[in-house]
């Protein structure tokens, strides 16, 4: 490896022939989706490992020594940075404030840093300290990077219009991360969606053509992982899940329920489209495969918003029942929603209210409709106008980066009653016997282990003693354990997520 130290005192050194790559993960902020108070309740610092870099891991020399930070479950040291040759950095939007810190201390201790992933290849021209960007797909991208690297004539910037083959990814370096710190582990199995949704960033970061990885690549992340120790929770990651029903069908369900054979409790979840609710047989080998959630993008029941933003698969269809249908087949149903679109008025947000309550959606996470760069909202909008600065990324903080139809103010104001309404012990609690009452869970259930026997004794402290929610703490407890027995793990669950949420909510919206 030929590089220099030069007069930016870049530790990197000539005739090495292997580096020290530090792999950094910015913080999440206190959000809806990073379950930080929720986690405490099982000691666990994250949700879900850095699956973007643990993958760049296995991409790289493998002569290399490698070392991941991710700040969300340990400190990025002084120790950490005197060890390093180069800093490779992985973000999204809504972690763009600490991988800003992480940079600036990158800087001065005089590291070179390389940075990739979502954030960046949205927004690569407002970090000047970054020495190099490699953009879009890394399995595109990466290589030439290296090799110019070796030569010692790296460019700024590598970036390209295409899409990889994902049929090539490597297995993650899981062995990096240390799993007992974390939720649930992350899953790949396709990039794309087949829909065009305007407000969404996804078909401008992957495409509309689903791209599959094989079956024996899926196992053989899964085997890795089991082979490490987790017995967990794994998370399918894609965007829609369902974008190749054929295969899913033929070659890959097959292949998990035959892993799953001796393997029972390890749960899966993913995303999904709505269109999951058409198809009774993929849905049942979902369930039999060992899924029991999806998330799904149901955004308004609005008709009229659904075709402004261009959301055809929830149009003209019964969204409620389409829920229940998904929630009988045996998966949860956890939803995005959104308020702000040029066609709603002031009824959107009883409406809103009315749909999640009806639906039994317990985790119902409720934005402000937003414009994320480089898609064709954004660029709608900017050409109307309507723009004003960049979008958070985190989608319950109650702010837009856009100048809506409605009264800003109107709008604020509903959103924030929204969330307190549905939030709030006395509806959230009946949301969940609403959900507990249809869902028809998995023949055979959790057991109820040491981790969520460990969280039981923490929220009957926590919620049932102290909590200002203790009375509807115990009523959904009693009530499950007469009525619903095999779901009791499941209602300690959605207890302890409510109290996230109301964090949450009290945190962004009060």
């Amino acid at each position: 490896m030929h590089l220099v130290r030069d007069n930016n005192f870049s530790k990197v050194h000539r005739n090495e022939v292997s580096l020290k790559v530090l792999l950094v993960y910015p913080e999440f902020p206190d959000t809806f989706w990073s379950f930080k108070h929720a986690l405490k309740f099982i000691r666990k610092k994250a949700a879900l490992p850095p699956l973007g870099l643990l993958t760049l891991a296995a991409m790289l020399p493998k002569e290399w020594s490698k070392r991941l930070i991710d700040v969300n479950v340990t400190k990025l040291t002084e120790r950490d940075l005197e060890w390093a040759d180069l800093v490779f950095i992985s973000a999204m939007v809504v972690q763009r404030g600490s991988a800003r810190q992480i940079i600036a201390r990158c800087k001065e201790a005089c590291l070179k840093v390389v940075a990739g992933g979502p954030l960046f290849t949205n927004e690569y021209e407002q970090f000047e300290d970054v020495d190099h960007f490699v953009l879009n797909e890394a399995e595109l991208t990466l290589p030439p990077f290296l090799v110019d690297l070796e030569r010692g004539c790296a460019r700024l910037i590598y970036k390209v219009s295409g899409f990889c083959d994902i049929r090539e990814t490597p297995v993650p370096m899981w062995e990096l991360a240390d799993l007992k710190r974390y939720a649930s582990m992350s899953v790949q199995f396709s990039r794309g969606c087949p829909f065009d949704c305007e407000f969404c960033n996804v078909t401008v970061l992957f495409g509309h053509r689903p791209r599959i990885k094989t079956t024996e690549q899926i196992i053989a992340e899964l085997d890795a992982l089991y082979s490490l120790g987790w017995r967990g929770q794994f998370f399918f990651v894609d965007d829609n899940f369902i974008g190749n029903r054929r295969y899913l069908k033929t070659q890959l369900l097959p292949a998990l329920i035959e892993w799953r054979k001796d393997k029972r409790g390890i749960p899966f979840n993913t995303e999904a489209s709505i269109n999951l609710a058409d198809d009774e047989p993929l849905m049942k080998m979902m369930v039999e495969a060992g899924f029991d959630a999806v998330f799904i993008g149901i955004e308004t029941p609005d008709d009229e918003s659904l075709a402004e933003c261009h959301k055809e698969q929830n149009r003209n269809r019964d969204l409620v029942e389409c829920v229940k249908r998904i929630q009988r087949a045996g998966l949860q149903v956890t939803g995005g929603f959104i308020v702000g679109f040029d066609s709603d008025t002031r009824s959107i947000f009883q409406r809103q209210i009315d749909f999640i309550q009806k639906s039994g959606i317990v985790t119902a996470m409720v934005g402000l409709l937003q414009a994320p760069a480089g898609t064709r909202l954004y660029k709608r909008l900017k050409q109307e106008g309507r723009l004003v600065g960049q979008t958070s990324g985190d989608n319950v903080a109650g702010t837009t980066n856009i100048i809506p139809k409605m009264d800003l103010d109107a709008l604020c104001e509903g959103y924030r009653n929204v969330m307190l309404h549905i939030y709030s012990p006395k509806i959230y609690y009946q949301r969940v016997k609403t959900f507990l009452r249809e869902y028809k869970g998995p023949k055979i259930e959790s057991p109820l282990d040491f981790q969520r026997l460990l969280a039981f004794f923490r929220s009957g402290i926590r919620l049932g003693i102290f909590g200002k929610e203790r009375f509807h703490y115990w009523q959904i407890l009693l009530w499950t354990l007469f009525r619903r027995p095999g779901l009791f793990p499941l209602a300690i669950t959605l207890a302890i997520y409510g109290h996230h949420f109301r964090k949450i909510c009290n945190l962004h919206i009060s």
